[in-house]
């Protein structure tokens, strides 16, 4: 990947990129209380007391969402903190009901740790983490209901969420959305967040600075609330044009929060930018410190599945499948899960690399034409490992196989009932084929004295024959192993 800089009229600026990302933490429950976290049901149908700041009602820390955060810091090679604390974090918001957000500032559950970005052609950078703290999530204003009134939702109020804090490591649209891309994998794989940035259960702040290379760092924007990997990378490239433009024309860059509007393709302001001060930061009065042991590190450790970059590593250098198929596969966990159940139905370790092309190939090229995902294929791994078991037996061949595989994505017939039923199996039987190459032989002895002078290349046509005679059914495999002896004479 070349170096990404913005040129002005003045010179080359560099970008310098820092991602706070709200993961909403799976859990059946709230951070603080018992309401459920469903998506998608009526408004202020999941709200507790405690979600709605009714006075006298005491928030209750929900372990589960302890847990899912110590997954997430060991998945990312952090340091945990067996020790923190929650803080209120005081601003105005009409749908926050307390008046404050229950958080951590200076003593989070997670501390540092890395994630390895993945930037094609091989390439890989390192992105530290600079911390992941445990917070509250506030509800939702929505301003299009009625021409004079904003309602409140406060569905999502209270809502566990994970703000993972990146070091301002990034210094390209595409690392950040390379970071995004391989921080949501990791958090789906271990099922502390399901990634979904449509839904808002994901979704990031994006801090932008810009500067000439190799000087201090600049004054950085925040762009809020951004709930698209495309979204964010477009917004740092309109938000750093925005800064060297102003730059370059002797201007400042205020230090602000701001918003995207991808129709428009522009930042806008919306608020200057708070510092920690500002938001009167204390440790709750209604909640103890979180403390626990080695034990609850080592069951949460326990509980990991095999990571993407590990699950890379082993189909490359255990199953010889290529770096490139395997970065694929690993991308989206249910990709990973369908290539693995495929592989095991095979019960051919052999044969990973070719199955790695088909799905990648064949299955996507379809599921992708009809817009749909690996989990919703009308052919089950079961399925799959049928039709390439066919190929690799010889009862068809490569060619007739793309064929067989479109009606069985159409049908959801198997493999075996298309090729019987169609009369597609190749003919493998010596006898029968030696019978057939012998006669075209002898029809074509022009043909076998020039083989025989030099022009081995013939064999092509000896071979087409054949196929011709059997209407394509022949083996070609089959086909060439007879035909050369009888023709070397």
């Amino acid at each position: 990947m070349s170096e990404y800089r913005i040129q002005g009229a003045t010179g080359d600026f560099e970008v310098v990129i820092g991602l706070e990302v709200h993961a909403q933490v799976i859990s059946k429950s709230k951070l603080f209380s018992g309401a459920a976290t469903e998506f998608g049901a009526e408004p202020n149908s999941q709200v507790s007391l405690v979600d709605a700041a009714m006075p006298g009602m005491l928030p209750t820390i929900n372990g589960e969402c302890v847990r899912q955060a110590v997954r997430t810091g060991l998945a990312l090679g952090a340091q945990i903190n067996k020790f923190s604390v929650f803080d209120r974090k005081n601003y105005f918001y009409a749908d926050l009901p307390q008046g404050y957000q229950i958080s951590q500032f200076k003593h989070p559950v997670v501390g540092e740790g890395t994630i390895l970005l993945d930037l094609g052609d091989g390439k890989t950078k390192e992105v530290g983490v600079e911390r992941i703290h445990l917070e509250q999530d506030a509800g939702k204003s929505m301003h299009d209901q009625h021409p004079q009134f904003t309602y409140v939702d406060l569905n999502r109020s209270g809502v566990a969420l994970m703000e993972i804090v990146s070091k301002p490591d990034m210094r390209s649209p595409e690392e950040a959305g390379a970071y995004l891309t391989k921080l949501r994998t990791i958090l789906r794989y271990i099922g502390t967040c399901d990634g979904n940035m449509e839904q808002g259960s994901m979704r990031a702040d994006v801090n932008v600075s810009v500067r000439r290379p190799g000087e201090p760092l600049g004054t950085r924007c925040e762009i809020k609330n951004v709930n698209s990997i495309r979204f964010v990378r477009q917004a740092i490239e309109v938000e750093a044009r925005r800064q060297v433009d102003i730059l370059e024309d002797g201007g400042e860059i205020d230090q602000e929060t701001r918003l995207f509007d991808p129709n428009k393709g522009e930042t806008r302001s919306m608020r200057s930018k708070e510092e920690a001060h500002d938001y009167r930061y204390f440790p709750d009065p209604d909640l103890l410190p979180v403390e626990f042991d080695d034990a609850f590190v080592d069951a949460a450790r326990e509980s990991l599945p095999e990571l993407p970059d590990d699950k890379r590593k082993r189909f490359v250098d255990d199953l010889g499948v290529s770096d490139y198929n395997a970065s694929v596969l690993v991308a989206e966990k249910e990709n990973a899960d369908y290539f693995e159940e495929l592989l095991a139905k095979l019960g051919n370790a052999d044969m990973a690399k070719k199955a790695s092309n088909w799905v990648i190939s064949d299955l996507f090229g379809l599921l992708n034409k009809a817009g749909k995902t690996i989990s919703e294929s009308p052919v089950s791994p079961e399925q799959g490992a049928e039709l390439l078991g066919l190929i690799e037996d010889g009862t068809i061949s490569g060619r007739t196989a793309k064929d067989v595989f479109e009606e069985m994505f159409e049908t959801g017939k198997n493999a075996a009932v298309i090729v019987d039923e169609k009369g597609l199996k190749q003919v493998s039987d010596t006898g029968e084929l030696e019978k057939i190459i012998d006669t075209i032989i002898a029809a074509n002895p022009g043909q076998v004295e020039q083989y025989r002078a030099g022009k081995t290349k013939l064999i092509g046509f000896f071979v087409g024959q054949v196929m011709k005679e059997t209407g394509g059914a022949a083996n070609p495999g089959v086909v060439n192993k007879l035909l050369q002896p009888k023709l070397d004479g």
